[in-house]
């Protein structure tokens, strides 16, 4: 199959959707499809990219790390003249999602949209815009519906999608993780580079650090835990926006020895910061799966979380970790307090469980059931009764998507507007 990827992230932009979009794409390469990723142009992307459309992007949008499209009419057409997808696969609803409900229309081919994302929880990168999260869930949920098929990666998202009244199929796939890279690594090089004693007890989290993850909460709780356990350490890999606000609250709390902020990691390094971790810990409620659960899973490390859509489905409570239901400090704090003086064999047992866990989520099983998405959509595609006509054909039904798209739009502020002045 030619198969047409296109999103707002891809490498070397770090995050949950740039990560699974390059991984889908190399996995499906080894299987001998086509792919062809169309992204915006990010600081530190490569020039010669094989079968990479970068297109020019304002960089660092709003002080974020994202970047954001710039209109230029006629730029992929150039691009894609030699590529005929058989399927669009979108990953975002806006920017390049748009382009991708006009691809699919002019090529006549369906379109996929996997929402990776609960957008209106990303809302404040917009600024202070009143009613910009309901609008942002009308401008999914329509957007959703122009598609053929979309893939939610959980079971709990996916009924959150029907609630808010996606009507077309919806199925269920989660985000694969490459398992076996995150098997084995090398979690004493890690401590000795950041000086954190081999006995220590070391609670960890990796991603963005940015508002919508709930870290002043996760902070809070994991300061009270320090304080309670004078061996146990602190390990943050990644970066972002509330980086230093995070530091203050450590440093206030004068555990600045014990907390260490690693910054970007990848490669072997991400892989070997998961192995120096005792227990690995999570409070966001924003995720549609979490993907870091998995790999902190695969390499063996169970997980405290806040219990939430996506993440309950990764972490089963007095299995391969602790699933908590109560978002209180104290109460965070005495979980992981708790785990880090359990038993060696109840450790050796989390540890093991959390492995046998993220088998689930193995990239190949994944790859397996997104390609049977793509084959079964596109046998059940209605081709064009008159090829002939193609031309006029083709300009009305771009006339049809571009109306599509701004009564998605229009659609989705009326409703915004309306429910705001209901209340």
């Amino acid at each position: 199959m030619n198969i047409l990827m296109m999103t707002n992230t891809y490498l070397p932009h770090v995050g949950g959707v740039a990560n699974s979009v390059s991984l889908y794409t190399s996995e499906l390469r080894k299987l001998g499809h086509h792919v062809m990723v169309v992204s915006p142009r990010f600081e530190g992307d490569l020039q010669d990219e094989k079968d990479v459309i970068r297109i020019p992007a304002i960089q660092h949008f709003n002080g974020s790390d994202f970047s954001v499209i710039l209109p230029i009419p006629g730029f992929l057409d150039a691009h894609l003249k030699d590529f005929k997808p058989d399927i669009v696969h979108s990953h975002h609803p806006f920017f390049v999602g748009g382009i991708a409900v006009r691809i699919a229309t002019k090529y006549n081919v369906p379109l996929v949209f996997t929402q990776h994302t609960r957008y209106e929880h990303y809302a404040h990168y917009a600024g202070y815009i009143p009613r910009m999260k309901q609008f942002l869930i009308n401008l999914s949920t329509g957007y959703a519906n122009m598609c053929d098929v979309v893939i939610a990666p959980s079971e709990s998202f996916a009924q959150i999608l029907k609630d808010r009244g996606v009507t077309v199929p919806i199925e269920v796939i989660a985000t694969g993780v490459n398992i076996e890279k995150f098997r084995i690594g090398d979690g004493r090089k890690i401590r000795k580079q950041l000086n954190i004693p081999e006995y220590a007890f070391v609670a960890g989290f990796t991603g963005r650090l940015e508002q919508e993850k709930n870290l002043e909460f996760l902070s809070k709780a994991v300061a009270m835990f320090l304080h309670q356990n004078s061996k146990a350490h602190f390990l943050v890999v990644g970066y972002g926006a509330v980086e230093e606000s995070l530091k203050e609250i450590f440093y206030v709390e004068g555990l600045r020895d014990r907390v260490h902020f690693a910054g970007k990691l990848t490669g072997n390094d991400l892989i070997d910061a998961y192995h120096s971790m005792d227990v690995f810990v999570f409070s966001s409620k924003t995720e549609t799966q979490g993907m870091v659960l998995a790999e902190a899973m695969a390499a063996g490390v169970p997980v405290i979380a806040i219990d939430a859509a996506g993440v309950r489905e990764v972490v089963k409570d007095g299995f391969n970790g602790h699933l908590i239901t109560n978002e209180n400090i104290e109460y965070f704090a005495w979980v992981l307090s708790e785990t880090s003086h359990l038993p060696q064999e109840k450790l050796i047992n989390f540890r093991q469980a959390a492995i046998e866990t993220a088998d689930n989520f193995k990239v190949s099983n994944c790859i397996s059931k997104i390609t049977s998405v793509y084959q079964q959509v596109i046998q059940n595609t209605t081709p064009q009764l008159v090829r002939d006509e193609s031309a006029w054909k083709t300009a009305i039904e771009q006339i049809k998507a571009e109306w599509n798209l701004l009564a998605n739009f229009t659609s989705a502020v009326g409703e915004a507007l309306y429910k705001d002045n209901t209340r």
